[in-house]
């Protein structure tokens, strides 16, 4: 029994699937940077991509049961020749869309007109930005990074975004801590940003960062391994159970496999009936009350005020 299960134990809990509202898409490990914290261990030299097969096989799919929400994500999504493809099909079969946009790549040549075309599409936008301090966004994500996102959201904001359409901003800790609520670090961005830059978003989402891939690395070699195992399970809050991604969200793989979260799909841990499943073998009505695998890497989603895609849970 792993840590995290050993929590549910504790309090009687149950950890099961109910149905699915979001399908969260990842075409690829390429990105245009290798951020510290990135749980993808995305970055440029990547070459795992989803190719035309499997995208319109996942197309084929989503025209059919057509999923409240489609997550498009990566890696920088974008930077797959099949990211309009599944915009404009996802769109076409009256879903949601939304796309996890590292903000730097508006500024890369041949991407500069993402922001119409995602506005065009009516795309919900969220974005990676894990400070309001040069210094600190620099040293997460590289030199440069603050500039290029900062000016990425002002020409979000010049067709829309924070106002007609929606804008949200991910902050990460730049170390082995929980992060801190999250309406307060909420108003802290606003006031920052648009004080200083005159950008506006709608919401921001604390996310923990996972212990796993380059932010596992570097805890264990700053000897805090331990130490950053020991706060998420000390921390352990029971409330967050209902509010887990993975209860309604199915993560999809860029080969088409399917895992319970994003982080389990890091991990290589695949769903599985008799046999590894993948998107084209199951409906939405198989999914409720399926048994969901877990880690001690659960713990993450579970400590302080919880974690998810969306933020806080409790």
């Amino acid at each position: 029994m792993n840590r995290f299960q050993q929590k549910l134990t504790e309090h009687a809990l149950r950890l099961r699937r109910d149905h699915l509202q979001t399908l969260q898409l990842n075409v690829g490990r390429k990105c245009n940077q290798a951020c510290r914290h990135c749980h993808v261990d995305a970055a440029p030299w990547r070459t795992e991509m989803v190719d035309q097969e499997t995208a319109h096989r996942i197309g084929k799919w989503i025209e059919t049961f057509r999923p409240t929400t489609v997550d498009i994500t990566g890696g920088a999504p974008e930077l797959s020749e099949y990211f309009r493809y599944f915009v404009e099909t996802s769109r076409s079969a009256d879903c949601h869309v939304i796309d996890r946009n590292n903000l730097t790549i508006i500024g890369v040549p041949g991407y500069e007109s993402l922001p119409e075309y995602l506005a065009t599409n009516e795309v919900e936008v969220i974005a990676s930005l894990p400070c309001y301090s040069k210094a600190n966004v620099n040293k997460q994500r590289g030199n440069g990074v603050f500039e290029k996102s900062i000016s990425a959201l002002q020409k979000l904001n010049a067709v829309g975004y924070g106002s007609r359409l929606p804008l949200h901003l991910v902050y990460n800790p730049l170390g082995p801590d929980l992060p801190g609520p999250q309406a307060e670090l909420e108003r802290e961005y606003k006031d920052a940003l648009r004080s200083e830059f005159g950008i506006v978003f709608n919401r921001l989402f604390t996310i923990t960062n996972q212990p796993i891939a380059r932010f596992a690395e570097d805890l264990r070699l700053q000897e805090k391994w331990d130490d950053y195992l020991d706060l998420l399970a000390n921390s352990f809050n029971p409330q967050t159970i209902d509010g887990l991604m993975c209860r309604t969200t199915l993560s999809v793989g860029y080969q088409g496999e399917l895992y319970d979260c994003d982080f389990n799909q890091m991990l290589g841990m695949q769903m599985t009936n008799g046999k590894p499943l993948y998107l084209w073998d199951i409906t939405p009505d198989s999914l409720p009350d399926r048994t969901i695998q877990t880690g001690f890497h659960c713990l993450a989603c579970t400590a302080g005020c919880g974690s998810s895609c969306t933020g806080a849970l409790a």
